[in-house]
Order: structure tokens, then sequence, then C-alpha cells
């Protein structure tokens, strides 16, 4: 075989040296266009699980390398003057230019030619090789050349970075958040030996352009940072290597390969810096495609392995990366946050590392933030509490309502058996305030019959130590549809009822069309709910919960995807938002107690409500009187495209949570209690419904 690497970086090095040592009578050429000894960045992290795979590729490399490691096991935080160090997190780092100059010297040695300062201007000049490996990054000339083929999508981040150098030694990950006049800044720094460390800064636009760092040169650059960072850096010094003020890109790539050319590391993918390193990722990809040539005769088939091995992997790391990078760019929601809880917030940034895991690693930092939070719940001291249960076993109180644990679970017909988990609140099923507001034929009207029925059942479930929340709406267009046992969104052969909504829009190509209510339509249904909320008044309910989400009646008005009115009720957010106002107003005079309100906060689709919006209509639900939001996600419209994963309304409620100012309720995929401590101890939600299996 013979092997072209565009690109002299760590994954092109490991990658030849690797299909070198595999095979010796093969041909391997690694052409580079920079010098051996010229080198941009500071430091590599590595995982132990990269080590290990490092040592079982390549025992002589991974030696090296180890003999030149720098260890440490603790993360610092630097926030409003106060260093919070968690301890039990294993990281190894080692120079880059280190790292470079011990995988030429292993290529030399198996005999891999390097050809330093040669710019590979097209492809083509590699056409006798049975395989062109594209090791030369996101803007290279290989992932260029065949762009339409491997089809890439770029995500440009919001912040700007600068990857500097320092003089500092270091004993942990370092993170520092730092505000001045022209806004926040932030250092991701990490020690590679033992007398320097990676320092990058990192900064919203608007901070960057208002601290004249858009026109300043590097020498200006550095003496901004040098002087911002003074109490970090102790007056050591920052160094530059080209180092200038950019966005991070995020590079997915629909293929990796095209015949006989093939990328790796950032060619083929990038992961934001504050997750971890891309030539851990490099690496890997190197092993995992010499693996699958090692396995397959056929060039083809050996790519078509690698992708499917590699890329799974790496997606979900990019995931994480992602999570991690918007924690970092909109890290300003979290400036209220107490040291503790901002420092357990940003270890679990990107889902990785949970409650359960840092009570692992740290066991002290998670009592420290227990401590605190049951403190806070309780309005004890700070530092009164010292033996303290997890977060979801702290009591919430809402008004004057007291709810007994954090956990919230969605009942059935059965109130006492969702009670009997020990839930903290019990969330009624879908009641509805008028006969041609049901869902199904089976959904419940909120008739005398019924509350006379849901009295006798509150009164046993608060026995339990349990609170009810009643849970109230009309259905619109998602209504007259068959039982969910026959199929959810199914419309009624027969027996159906006439339909209303903002617009004249079926919720499925076979739903009925409804009718557009009328001015007089929307007073009828606002007296509707104010008298099921004087009703519920007297069921000895603790709270009631309107529903505003899922496609159904209010939710209609509030989303463009379903709202084309042209009057005073559509066009804008404002004028969507006018009668779902209306309805809170109204059950606002008659409801004395916690009110919560359930809103989709993303439709899910083009066009429609996103995060941004939620947060306004959540910051409008607040200044008319609701307690709680209750953050849904998706179901707006039937085409939506849902992405039901782990925890997927979680970021809604952090968002709403701490840029609208209000107590949410996080629900989407919430299985265990390691979930529901993380979120609220993270300051994520104030209650979780957890979905019982």
């Amino acid at each position: 075989m013979r092997y072209a690497v565009i690109g002299g970086g760590p994954a092109g090095l490991y990658f030849a040296l690797l299909a070198k040592k595999t095979s010796p009578q093969d041909d391997v050429l690694v052409v580079e266009r920079n010098p051996p000894d010229a080198t941009f960045g500071w430091g590599v992290v590595f995982s132990e699980e990269t080590l290990g795979a490092l040592r079982d590729a390549d025992y002589e490399t991974y030696t090296e390398i180890g003999e030149s490691f720098a260890r440490w096991n603790a993360i610092d935080i630097h926030y409003r003057d106060t260093r919070i160090r968690s301890r039990g997190h294993v990281f190894t780092g080692i120079s880059r230019k280190v790292l470079l100059n011990i995988l030429q010297r292993r290529c030399h040695a198996l005999g891999v030619r390097i050809d330093f300062e040669r710019e590979a201007r097209d492809v083509k000049e590699f056409e006798d090789a049975d395989l062109i490996i594209g090791a030369d990054g996101i803007n290279g000339l290989v992932r260029r050349t065949y762009a339409d083929d491997f089809k890439p999508r770029i995500a440009i981040h919001p912040t700007k970075y600068v990857w500097f150098g320092s003089d500092l030694p270091l004993d942990a990950f370092t993170f520092v958040f730092r505000r001045n006049a022209h806004g926040l800044f932030q250092v991701h720094a990490y020690p590679f030996d033992a007398r320097t460390c990676t320092f990058i800064v990192e900064c919203p636009e608007d901070a960057w352009r208002n601290a004249g760092l858009e026109s300043a040169s590097e020498a200006e650059s550095i003496a901004y940072c040098e002087a911002l960072f003074q109490p970090e850096l102790q007056g050591r010094r920052l160094m530059s290597n080209r180092s200038l003020w950019v966005n991070f890109l995020t590079l997915r790539q629909e293929s990796w390969h095209h015949g006989k050319v093939v990328v790796l590391g950032d060619a083929a993918h990038t992961a934001h810096f504050s997750i971890g390193s891309g030539t851990k990722l490099a690496m890997e990809d190197s092993i995992a495609l010499v693996d699958a040539l090692r396995r397959h005769q056929d060039v083809g088939a050996a790519l078509n392995d690698y992708e499917l091995e590699r890329q799974p992997v790496v997606e979900r790391f990019q995931e994480a990366a992602l999570e991690s990078a918007g924690y970092f760019e909109h890290v300003s929601r979290y400036a209220a946050f107490d040291p503790r809880q901002f420092a357990f917030n940003l270890l679990t940034r990107s889902r990785r590392i949970t409650y359960i895991n840092l009570t692992q690693r740290d066991p002290e930092l998670v009592r420290r933030v227990d401590s605190w939070f049951a403190a806070q719940a309780t309005g004890s001291p700070d530092g009164a509490v010292r033996l303290s249960p997890p977060p979801m076993f702290a009591p919430l109180r809402i008004g004057g309502l007291i709810i007994p644990n954090r956990v919230a679970v969605a009942a059935g017909p059965d109130l006492e058996a969702a009670a009997r988990t020990g839930a903290g609140l019990v969330i009624t099923e879908f009641f509805s305030v008028t006969e041609d507001g049901r869902i199904t034929p089976e959904t419940p009207v909120f008739d005398r019959q019924r509350q006379e029925r849901l009295r006798s059942a509150v009164e046993h479930v608060r026995q339990t130590g349990s609170r009810v929340a009643l849970q109230l709406g009309h259905a619109g267009r998602r209504g007259s549809m068959r039982p969910r046992s026959q199929g959810v969104d199914r419309p009624l052969q027969q027996g159906g009822w006439r339909l209303m909504a903002a617009s004249r829009l079926a919720y499925t190509p076979h739903a009925a069309l409804p009718k557009e209510m009328t001015a007089r339509d929307i007073s009828h249904v606002v007296k509707v709910f104010a008298a099921a909320a004087r009703a519920a008044a007297s069921c000895s309910l603790d709270a009631l919960e309107l529903n505003f989400a899922h496609g159904y009646l209010v939710a209609g008005f509030i989303s463009p995807l379903t709202n084309r009115r042209s009057d005073e009720y559509g066009g804008s957010l404002e004028n969507g938002m006018r009668f779902p106002l209306e309805v809170v107003d109204a059950v606002r005079r008659t409801w004395e107690q916690p009110l919560l309100v359930r809103i989709s906060a993303s439709d899910w689709a083009d066009g429609g409500i996103d995060l941004d919006q939620a947060v306004e209509i959540a910051a409008l639900l607040k200044a008319h009187g609701c307690d709680l939001v209750h953050a849904m996600m998706g179901q707006t419209i039937w085409e939506s495209r849902p992405d039901y994963q782990r925890l997927f309304g979680v970021t809604a409620s952090d968002r709403i949570r701490n840029e609208a100012g209000i107590p949410t309720l996080a629900s989407g995929n919430i299985i265990t209690d390691d979930d529901v401590n993380t979120i609220l101890a993270a300051g994520r939600a104030d209650l979780c419904r957890l979905e019982l299996t």
C-alpha cells in the first residue's frame, strides 16, 4: 500500500507511524507545509481513556509521551473573588511541540517519509497513492477539495477567543470569570509542564468590541488580558504564537471519505476547546482508521467501517462539547449564583459529570453544595445545615405553599397511586374546561361530578404528604380524537364534536378543520377558565397548572405556526400572548394559591417559537402573576421534528429560570434520582418531573 498523508500534525503523524508499524513494507509519505520545529498552540490534554488507547496502539510513543506528561487532579474556579477547588478529576497534559517531536522521531525510526516545508496545492499530486489521508485541518486542502462530497455543516460560535501561553505554573485546570466595564471575560487555563500553561481568554463579541480588541495588535491584546487577569497571573506574562481573536467553528460532515480520500481530526470534525482536546479526538481517529484498514483488504470497506465506528463516538463528544460551549457563551445568566452552586453548575455543564459522579470525585464539594441548598430551601443561616439530604429532598416554597420535596409526577386517573411514589407534587391528568375542549372522549371535564371525586382524592393524597396541582386546559384543534390507546392524534370516525382554534388550520392532514375563534369565542373561553379556577378553589387543591402547551387551544395563539390572525390577537408575539394573558388574569382574580403555566418552550420547527421567545413568554407570565413555568417541548404542529433525547427539556427550563427570573419545573426524559439532583443542584430548575417506568 502507498499512503499519502497531507498534514503533519498529531493526527497525520500518528496515522503514519501506526500504518508503517502495522505493515513495514508499505510506503507512507507525510507532507507538511511547516518546518519540523513549527507549532501553533501550546498544550494538549488527554483523558485516561485516551491514554489507554495510545498505550495499546503504540507502546513506544506512549512511554515517551508519558515521560513528558504533567498530571493534576484539581479544577480551580475563580468567581466573584472566590476560589472553589474541586478535586478528583484526572488530567494529563503535554506540550504540543514536545508531542510533535516525539511523533516525528517515531515516524523516522519506522521509515515514514516526511516532506517538511512542502505546500500541497492540489490533491491530484498524490494520485499514485492507494489512500490519501487529509489531516490538514478544518481549512485544509483536502476538506475544501471534496466539500461537495463530504457535505460539511459549520456552526460559528458567537464568542471570541484567543489562545495564549503563559509562564504561570499551575497545579489545576483553572477557570477564571471576571467582569469589567467592557463585559464578562473568562479564562480556560491548564498546565502542560512544570513551568508553562495554556491560557485561553474568551468573551462575548460585544465585550471584545467594547474593549477595543477588534483592532488591537497581538501585543495590545496581551497587555489588556495581563492587566485584566493580573490577580491570577501574579505578575507572570502571557505569550503569543500567532495568537489572534477568532470565533470557534464546530465542523460536522455527512461523510468523511470519498473514493480513496479520507479525512480525520479537525479535517473531519471539531469540538469546542472547553470540553477537551481536538488532538485527543484526532489521534483516536488515527487508531480507528489503521484498525479498519487492518481488518479489511478492500480500502472502500475499510473506510466505511472507519466511519461507522468513529462517527457516532465523535457525534456524542460533539453534543457534549456544544452543551459546554453553550454554557460559556451564556454564562452571564448565572451571575447571581452563589459560588458553590456556580461551581457545581460549571462542572456538570456538559452532562458527562453528574451529581453521583461528582460525589465520587469530590464528596466534600457536594456536601458543601447540599448544605447550602438545604439552607436556602429552609431559610436557615448559611452553613447552619451541616448534614443535608440531596437537593431532591429539600422543600420548595411557592407563595404560601410548601412542597415537601422537589419531585413532581404526572398522574393518571388514580391520584393516590401517583402519590405513593413519594413525589412532592402530583399533577393531575388533563382536565378540560368544557365538553368541546376535550382531547378524546375519555378526557375528563372539570364539571361538578368530577369536582366531587377530585376533592375526595385530593384529601387522601394530602394525607400522604404530597401536594396536588390540577391541570386545566382546552384541546382546541387537537380535540375530537380517538382514545390514546388507539393511537395518538387519530380523529374520531363518528361521535366527534366541533373544534375551534386561533386559525382555521387542521392539526393533521386527516383531522377536522377548526373554526377560527371570534372575539366572542375568546371572551367566553376566558370566562370558562375563570369559572373552572373558582371551582378548583373549593376542591382542596394546592396549585393550578394551566396548559398552554402541546398545540392545544391557548398554545395555538402563541405560535406563529398556528396563529395566522390579522386582528389584535395575531401578527406578533405580543398580540399572540394577549389571549393567554387574559386567561391568566381572569384565573388570578379567582385563584389565590400557586399558579403554574405549562408552555411549549420550542416548537421544534422552523419559524416557530424558540428558546429566546420562550424567555419572553415566561417574563410576561411572571408579570401577570404566574408563579412557576413548566417548560415543555414540541407538539405545536403535527409536522414538527421531535428530539426526545435524555433531559431534552432541561435547557429550556434552565434558560427560562435564569433569564426570566421565574421558578421552573423541568421535564423531558428525566428518569433517575441522579438526573434530578444534578439539575437542582446546578440551578437549572426548581422542580423536576420524574418519568415513572
